[in-house]
């Protein structure tokens, strides 16, 4: 596996060695180790999610607000998306900008967002199945999100705007200004001997 720093430095391009010949292929899309050996601590993943949309769906911006704040490693399984990572962290050097990243059934690329970003996608391809894990379980009560338009990320979600297909949800997220935000160093990760 390939580990490659974004330029929001927390987030995280994952590229998995792919094996393949006539029969099709073989890929692992996980390894605890690996990842632990990169970062210098373990992310506690507890719970896999996926979901099937069709092109122009976008998802996000979407977190969740402490104690149920949540890392994120996403892929996709089929198909073709778009992955946008917003630092919400205030105090962090990154504040408010995003980083956007191709994620495919072909090129195999996953991303990690750790807490502290608020996270969303759109579909590129005629349908897409994503998957993701997280640090932290589903609670609506802290389920939050922010505006996928808002002109302060000046985002390029590629998709036409008549061709985008939201949620009632994500059609009345709030402006990033409005928005709960983060504490960047309430968002930091012990080492791993600090929680042994």
């Amino acid at each position: 596996m390939i580990f490659t720093r974004t330029v929001l430095s927390d987030v995280i391009i994952i590229e998995p060695k792919i094996y393949g010949d006539e029969r099709g292929y073989f890929v692992e899309t996980f390894r605890a180790d690996k990842l632990e050996a990169f970062l210098g601590f373990r992310i506690p993943f507890c719970q896999d999610n996926e979901s099937k949309s069709s092109y122009g769906v976008l998802r996000g911006l979407h977190y969740q607000l402490p104690p149920y704040a949540q890392t994120k490693l996403v892929r996709v399984i089929d198909g073709c998306v778009l992955d946008i990572a917003v630092d919400i962290r205030k105090g962090s050097p990154t504040f408010g900008h995003h980083v956007a990243i191709e994620l495919s059934g072909e090129n195999k690329r996953q991303l990690l967002i750790p807490r502290g970003f608020a996270h969303g996608f759109v579909v590129l391809s005629e349908k897409c199945t994503f998957a993701y894990k997280v640090d932290n379980y589903y609670s609506i009560e802290y389920d939050r999100g922010i505006a996928f338009n808002d002109p302060v990320f000046n985002i390029d979600w590629i998709v036409p705007t008549e061709k985008l297909q939201l949620s009632l949800k994500d059609t009345k997220q709030p402006m990033f200004a409005e928005a709960d935000h983060f504490n960047f160093l309430d968002t930091l990760y012990p080492l791993k001997s600090e929680r042994d």
